[in-house]
């Protein structure tokens, strides 16, 4: 559960800075490249070292505990359909 929060709070920052969301949306683009790969790296490793203990119960609690926070933080962020052009 540790793993699966860890790689959720990273992909929530990513969200948060994605550019082409903060561009459509008329904010500051506030992240660089580097600072988003480094998110990138936090939300991947903590999924690589449950790999490399070689426990797959555990991995794919974490991949899909990922993959659901990624579908919910992607329709939390998302624009309702009546402010689009």
């Amino acid at each position: 559960m540790t793993a699966t929060a860890a790689s959720i709070f990273f992909v929530v920052l990513l969200a948060l800075g994605d550019p082409k969301r903060r561009r459509a949306n008329a904010l500051p683009n506030s992240l660089g490249k580097a600072k988003r790969h480094a998110y990138l790296m936090g939300a991947i490793i903590p999924g690589m070292l449950i790999a490399i203990s070689g426990d797959a119960a555990m991995w794919l609690i974490w991949f899909g505990g990922c993959a659901v926070a990624g579908w919910l933080i992607a329709l939390w962020l998302a624009s309702p359909s009546s402010q689009r052009s």
